[in-house]
């Protein structure tokens, strides 16, 4: 299989797009035949539910490397450029370079992008609510999931483009083809009002007893895995609840002048202790909910032999994510094709000198300051621990038989020693391990060596590989790559139980925050928040407080949810990325040979974000011109 190269024109574009709309390879990927009138669409159950699997064709591709913000366009990842093959898209990267702008908005999922508009999406989703009674031999019990489903997509879609834009106008019915031209120009709604109205419909998508309407798991996993249950959508209204309630969306006096036509405010300069009381209600009804579903944080059974309790931790981090339909999946997307093929060839090294693929890119490169972000072997951030050596950690070491994830008498920087098991699970480097399905592999990548740079693409500019995306049954030859693709986790028990307890510090139950941090810590092997800070950190009492419990949670829900587009928008809820990302991206001088210049620190570029411009996408000009009732966000 060929990998694609350059991007493709708008043509060539709109026709790949009619073919996978006219493909049945999946359910997610059947698209009603293009029939001239409504009532046909609903004619009978087959037509109707072709035309609820297009509204879910409208989800974007998560689990896409150049179609999620959340990977390339921040500062987790890092890449060669200029770049001109192995990509299917541009935007993330030039907006991770500061190039966004309002003329022709990059990932603008406003207008279309990936083929994907989420007004076309909502428009859609209208168009089966108002029409699914004509489905006549439609079961009761049927049709009513159905709606919930369909309620659920448009608040999805409202929420997506809330996450990006800020206020967006609220389509709750679609205007009729009669409409005059003044009742086509939208306004955007308040902040506040949008989140009520997204919380609105998931709340009438979740409605009912359990498995009325939505069902609380998938039976039918052979046909259904991926849509939606009552626990994906209560947990998907738990993360909106959270964001409006985090300093971006609440009492944010940087947008207090934006105004609608009408002179509207836009936002609530005034903060509200409330959100956060409504935020933590709701995650504790999703997490209630899971419960009841079965849903628990993942844990590794090897399916034979004996491995170690080094290992065993790895694997319970690294298929948390990448074992298919694991129990700690709450919403996987499925897509098309593989929804996460392409983002594990991004990903994955020439991890085996005998078995050399140019499919596998390895070009996914997280930057050094991810891997300062993980916690020493104590639990504790490593500036923090009094028993590692901070100052001196860009200063080579040799690696003894104490350090299983590292290969012995390999001389590294100290940064990779006594690091927690996280660390080693979620990223590799020059001289750590490599463990798969099909063996061990040593990682050896000064450049000339078979995971090093050899050649102008396919190569790790930082010198790290996200081992954490990559499935473990992956298995490469000389002529080809076997993937075994996972449905990209949207939402998982861990991401849910961080949320939770973010939302108890902030209303002042920082005490009952921390059971649900400790078992997350445990399943990574670490000791609870208490015991680790108490006995280690220079910063024993850090946790008793709400301000250094914050702290500690947004560095837990940087380090679990790595890799996995999270911190993109954490970064934006919580206003620190004005400081986090106007920080120069590191990496190591991957084009040297020896050792001693291979381990220096080289400046790859010098991020910059423009507060409280680039918080918010732009609405492209052009729309403003032909609906002037829409203002611009501010900067833009």
């Amino acid at each position: 299989m060929k990998i694609l190269y350059k991007p493709i024109g708008v043509s060539t574009l709109l026709l790949l797009l009619m073919t996978f709309f006219a493909c049945k390879k999946s359910y997610l990927d059947v698209i009603p035949d293009n029939v001239a009138t409504i009532d046909h669409a609903f004619a009978n159950r087959v037509e109707a539910e072709k035309f609820l699997f297009t509204c879910y064709g409208y989800l974007p591709q998560e689990g896409n490397p150049d179609m999620n913000p959340g990977f390339n366009a921040g500062d987790e990842f890092w890449t060669y450029w200029p770049m001109t093959l192995d990509y299917f898209s541009l935007d993330s990267y030039e907006i991770a370079r500061g190039l966004q702008n309002k003329v022709n908005a990059k990932m603008n999922y406003w207008d279309g992008y990936d083929g994907r508009s989420m007004w076309q999406g909502i428009r859609n989703c209208n168009i089966f609510l108002e029409n699914i009674d004509k489905a006549i031999d439609l079961e009761p019990y049927v049709k009513e999931r159905w709606i919930a489903e369909v309620k659920f997509l448009k608040a999805y879609f409202h929420w997506y483009l809330f996450r990006m834009y800020g206020p967006i106008p609220v389509i709750d019915k679609n205007l009729p083809i009669t409409a005059s031209p003044e009742e086509l120009k939208v306004s955007r709604q308040p902040a506040d009002s949008v989140v009520n109205y997204i919380a609105g419909l998931i709340d009438e998508a979740t409605a009912g007893e359990a498995n009325v309407g939505l069902p609380n798991k998938i039976d039918s996993r052979s046909t259904e895995l991926g849509r939606i249950t009552k626990v994906a959508a209560l947990s998907i209204k738990a993360r909106l609840l959270v964001t409006a309630a985090s300093p971006l969306f609440n009492g944010n006096g940087d947008y207090g002048n934006l105004k609608n036509k009408e002179g509207k405010p836009l936002f609530n300069a005034t903060y509200d202790p409330k959100k956060w009381t409504r935020a933590m209600e709701a995650c504790k009804k999703a997490i209630d909910a899971a419960s009841f579903s079965n849903v628990k944080l993942y844990q590794f059974v090897p399916a034979a032999g004996e491995v170690s309790e080094a290992l065993k931790t790895e694997m319970n981090i690294r298929n948390a994510v990448c074992e298919k339909w694991n129990n700690e999946l709450i919403w996987g997307y499925t897509g098309k094709n593989g929804p996460t093929y392409w983002l594990q060839l991004f990903a994955c090294p020439q991890f085996d000198p005998n078995n050399v693929n140019r499919e596998l890119k390895g070009k996914l490169a997280p930057t050094l300051k991810m891997a300062e972000l993980f916690y020493t072997k104590n639990g504790v951030p490593i500036e923090e621990d009094n028993t590692w050596d901070y100052a001196n950690r860009y200063e080579l070491r040799t690696v003894s038989a104490a350090e299983p994830m590292m290969q012995e008498g390999y001389r590294t920087v100290g940064l990779h020693f006594n690091r927690e098991a996280r660390f080693y699970a979620d990223m590799a480097f020059d001289g750590s391990k490599w463990y798969m399905q099909s063996g061990n592999y040593n990682i050896q990548s000064k450049s000339g060596e078979y995971t090093g740079k050899k050649q102008s693409r396919m190569y790790s500019v930082t010198g790290y590989f996200t081992k954490k995306l990559v499935n473990w049954n992956l298995v490469a030859s000389t002529t080809e790559v076997n993937v075994e693709s996972y449905p990209w986790p949207i939402m998982r028990l861990a991401d849910l139980y961080l949320l939770y307890a973010e939302s108890l510090n902030e209303t002042g139950n920082s005490a009952a925050a921390l059971p649900y941090l400790n078992e997350i810590r445990k399943r990574a092997g670490l000791n609870s928040v208490e015991s680790s800070w108490t006995a280690f950190s220079n910063k024993p009492g850090k946790f008793t407080t709400v301000d250094g419990l914050r702290e500690i949670i947004h560095q837990e829900r940087g380090i679990e949810l790595a890799f996995e587009a999270s911190r993109f928008w954490d970064l934006r809820r919580w206003k620190t990325a004005a400081k986090k990302m106007n920080a120069p991206i590191y990496g190591w001088n991957i084009t040297q040979e020896t050792i001693e210049e291979y381990n220096t620190r080289v400046l790859l570029f010098s991020q910059t974000f423009s507060a409280p411009r680039d918080y918010l996408w732009p609405i492209n000009e052009y729309n403003l011109q032909i609906n002037p009732n829409l203002v611009q966000n501010p900067g833009w």
